[in-house]
């Protein structure tokens, strides 16, 4: 049989009974509450998870063997001058008897390179240095600058543009591998070179090897130096 709960007593402080209940009640809010803040906070947390990292991503995991040390080649060059240089690569194929929208392409590349110029002094010949008795003066005889093959920075050189007949393009999207580059920077090196020949780079780097010479050989104590090339008479 089912007992009725005591009336309150309006008015009246509580009894021992209501104060327990009281007591019970609130404790069960507060459990309440706490339980929703930590669903509410590894909501939060996983919401966040998922936002910054991407569960459906891949990820790059490098496998690649140590590097090789192949051979150590003792250096005595000066670099004395570089030059930085930019090209555009423009390298069209035809097809003798098919129109270009059918068969051909043409591509525009960015190429960007340095080339080094340096003074090659394992090339000093036995009597390239004369001092006079006093010590003095020195006279000096160098060879000329040369130039570096130029060096091409992958991350700045690419394609900005390209046009492809639809043989071209059905055919690379039957081999399912990017269209080969290399040709391009073969042509982009070649046309760096021929620019840096034609400038006044190893001219730079002579006149910057003369002004090295003079004033590391000035403060050993030498009044006078003089610096002149082998093919100067």
């Amino acid at each position: 049989m089912k007992r009725d709960s005591p009336p309150s007593r309006t008015g009246y402080p509580p009894t021992a009974a209501e104060a327990f209940e009281q007591r019970r009640s609130g404790r069960g809010r507060r459990i309440l509450i706490g339980a929703l803040v930590a669903v509410v906070l590894l909501a939060g947390g996983a919401w966040l998870a998922w936002t910054t990292i991407d569960p459906l991503g891949t990820r790059n995991v490098d496998r690649s063997p140590p590097v090789l040390l192949q051979s150590i080649q003792d250096m005595s060059r000066f670099q004395a001058a570089s030059g930085n240089f930019q090209v555009i690569v423009d390298l069209e194929k035809d097809a003798p008897f098919l129109p270009d929208a059918l068969k051909g392409s043409r591509t525009l590349f960015v190429g960007v390179g340095s080339v080094d110029a340096y003074v090659d002094f394992a090339g000093l010949k036995e009597n390239a240095i004369t001092v006079s008795p006093d010590r003095t003066e020195v006279t000096v005889r160098l060879p000329r600058a040369q130039l570096e093959r130029p060096s091409l920075d992958n991350e700045k050189s690419h394609v900005y543009a390209q046009e492809r007949g639809l043989l071209d393009r059905f055919q690379d999207m039957m081999s399912n591998s990017p269209q080969d580059q290399q040709e391009l920077y073969v042509l982009a090196a070649k046309k760096i070179a021929e620019a840096a020949q034609q400038s006044d780079l190893r001219q730079r780097a002579d006149q910057n090897t003369k002004l090295m010479l003079e004033g590391m050989l000035k403060s050993l104590g030498f009044t006078k130096v003089t610096i002149k090339y082998d093919d100067e008479p």
